[in-house]
C-alpha cells in the first residue's frame, strides 16, 4: 500500500499510519485473509496469533496486508466490514485522516461498542 505505513507506536508495539491524507468514508485497504477452521483454532489459540485475528462466522480469519496490524481505539477513526463473499476485510476511513496519523479501529467490530477486550486499554 503506497498510502500505508508500519511502524513502533511506543506504546502498543507496531501501528499502521497514514502517508497522505485519507478523507472520511474512503477505502483504506481490503485485506485479503486466511480462513482458520474452529478445528484448527483449537490448537493455534494459546499462540500469539490471538491477538491478531479476526472472527469469519464460525471460524476465525488472519487478514493480510496491513490488516491484522492496525491498534484498538474505543474513539477509532477507522471501521473493518468482514467481506466473507468476497473473502476481505474492508477498512474504512470513519474520519478525516492526516498523513502521519495512525489509524485506529475497534476490535469489537462495532465503532461505538465500547465492551471490555481480552488486554488492558490503554487511550
Amino acid at each position: 500500500m503506497e498510502s500505508l505505513y508500519v511502524k513502533d507506536t511506543g506504546r502498543y508495539g507496531r501501528g499502521v499510519f497514514a502517508k497522505v491524507f485519507i478523507p472520511k468514508g474512503e477505502l483504506i485497504e481490503k485485506s485479503p485473509v486466511i480462513v482458520i477452521s474452529k478445528d484448527e483454532w483449537k490448537t493455534m489459540r494459546g499462540s500469539i496469533l490471538r491477538d491478531y485475528i479476526f472472527n469469519w462466522g464460525d471460524n476465525k480469519a488472519i487478514a493480510l496486508g496491513f490488516g491484522s496490524l492496525y491498534n484498538h481505539s474505543y474513539e477509532p477513526n477507522a471501521k473493518y466490514i468482514t467481506n466473507i463473499e468476497e473473502g476481505t476485510i474492508d477498512f474504512y476511513a470513519r474520519k478525516d485522516i492526516y498523513a502521519g496519523e495512525e489509524i485506529f479501529v475497534n476490535y469489537n467490530g462495532d465503532p461505538l461498542d465500547q465492551s471490555e477486550l481480552w488486554f488492558d486499554v490503554k487511550e
